[in-house]
């Protein structure tokens, strides 16, 4: 039986060869629409992508070497987790840098439409007030103004800026703004009173979204605890209870197996109960 062991190890590295070879179509499809979806997020948060295709094809060699190692060492089982974790977390980060940034805009965008109402009524224009906002905004708000003002300096019309800004940041309020300066501009209504009324309809939505948030605070904070639980319970069986079959959960792959499955279940538990949580007023 030992004889034949680095045999079946050839004929499992063949078979992946193999594999590879015959979905590299597949696979090159999948990391262009994954490389599309990273630099669209990259063009939000104002990164620079140049390189990016480079970049993603140099993380994937890492990590197949790194897998091809990880599976002498530890086992198949583990070594597709880890592969699945090392592939991903990248393009996670980014997209929830992403998120967090434009829910930092959504919470500055009311101040800024104020602001915007009040030097309308003093007597300034709609694309002063823009560079006004631009100069005195916090970040990162403030960066989309500066490109807006920019923008328009260079001839580009307020509807094509007020368009594009919106595809790119993707935010409710903001298309709710951009509507209302639209129309503002072309049915002569007076659009400081209109920004206002968004404004405090914004600042209202956020009001209730804090709300939601501080009320069910203890119950997320409960998910997160449910969620460390079986870490714990593990470490308690191996210290307290039965070392050796807790160690063989991590060194047989029907143990990998079962780890992995719980691991799996216990995520998603812990993204639904999150999910149901998530304040989506």
């Amino acid at each position: 039986m030992q004889e034949l062991a680095p045999l079946g190890t050839v004929l499992i590295g063949t078979a992946l060869a193999l594999g590879a070879w015959s979905g590299q179509e597949l696979f090159w499809s999948g990391v262009d629409r994954i490389e599309a979806d990273i630099r669209e997020k990259l063009r939000r948060v104002r990164l620079p992508s140049a390189n990016l295709h480079r970049v993603i094809v140099s993380w994937i060699t890492v990590v197949a070497v790194l897998a091809a190692v990880l599976w002498i060492l530890i086992g198949p089982v583990f070594t597709a987790v880890l592969v699945v974790v090392l592939v991903g977390l990248p393009w996670i980060l980014i997209r929830r840098f992403a998120a967090r940034r434009r829910e930092k805009i959504e919470e500055q965008l009311s101040d800024a439409m104020v602001s915007m109402s009040s030097a309308i009524r003093s007597g300034m224009s709609l694309p002063q007030s823009l560079d006004l906002l631009a100069q005195q905004s916090p970040r990162p708000i403030c960066q989309e103004f500066l490109q807006m003002c920019g923008e328009y300096q260079m001839g580009k019309p307020l509807e094509t800026v007020l368009r594009e800004t919106r595809e790119r940041l993707q935010s409710e309020n903001f298309a709710l703004f951009a509507a209302a300066v639209d129309a503002s501009r072309q049915s002569g209504g007076r659009l400081n009173e209109t920004i206002e009324r968004i404004a405090h309809s914004v600042r209202e939505l956020q009001r209730l979204e804090r709300k939601i948030r501080s009320e069910t605070a203890q119950a997320r904070q409960s998910a997160v605890y449910m969620a460390l639980a079986p870490v714990f319970i593990l470490a308690m069986y191996y210290f307290a209870f039965d070392a050796d079959n807790t160690v063989r959960l991590f060194t047989t792959v029907p143990g990998q197996l079962m780890l992995t499955v719980s691991a799996l279940l216990n995520l998603m538990a812990f993204l639904w109960a999150r999910r149901i949580m998530a304040a989506d007023i």
